[in-house]
């Protein structure tokens, strides 16, 4: 069975960071970039046209999208089974239904959740520093993000990167000891 990775959390939780840190410890894992329609940053990000994210949708290729900060994220179907047949995909997500709708995709990937959080006042300060000039909308989105039962959860606010990716990867291997 192949495996990956789903970081789960709010805008600032340290997707990203933990996502680095787990691909210098191993570097089978690698960030999963989403597709994406709509500007803002473009880095991580497969950019579309909204026509060809229309032509995936009609052709069942698209398993989760969201709009959000006046863009529109996917993830599809091809992209994953690639990715997870060459390495460990690491797919960031923000919205728990998000998680099954990807674990049914492809019951052939054994997914590891991880719910990475950190405390709002944290996170505040995080998007302060990337200097997007969205912070009222990214917090509104740190907000409305769900509480979810995972298989692991971190909080970056106290946990260094390093660490964070040591126990992902340690659980990684437990749950594919059992599989």
């Amino acid at each position: 069975m192949r495996a990956g990775i789903i970081l789960y959390g709010p805008p600032a939780a340290g997707k990203d960071t933990v996502t680095r840190a787990l691909h210098r410890a191993d570097t089978r894992c690698t960030l999963f970039e989403r597709l994406k329609v709509g500007g803002g940053r473009t880095d991580g990000y497969r950019v579309i046209s909204e026509s060809e994210l229309a032509d995936l949708g009609s052709r069942g290729e698209i398993v989760w999208e969201n709009r959000r900060y006046g863009a529109v994220y996917a993830v599809d179907r091809y992209g994953l089974s690639m990715h997870s047949a060459s390495g460990v995909p690491v797919l960031h997500l923000g919205q728990s239904a998000a998680i099954e709708a990807v674990k049914d995709a492809d019951r052939s990937i054994a997914w590891l959740v991880v719910y990475l959080w950190c405390a709002r006042d944290i996170a505040e300060q995080r998007m302060r520093g990337r200097n997007t000039g969205d912070v009222p909308a990214r917090l509104n989105a740190w907000d409305s993000t769900e509480s979810i039962e995972a298989d692991l959860r971190i909080d970056t606010g106290v946990t260094s990167p390093d660490h964070a990716a040591g126990e992902i990867l340690l659980a990684m291997r437990n749950q594919h000891a059992r599989n």
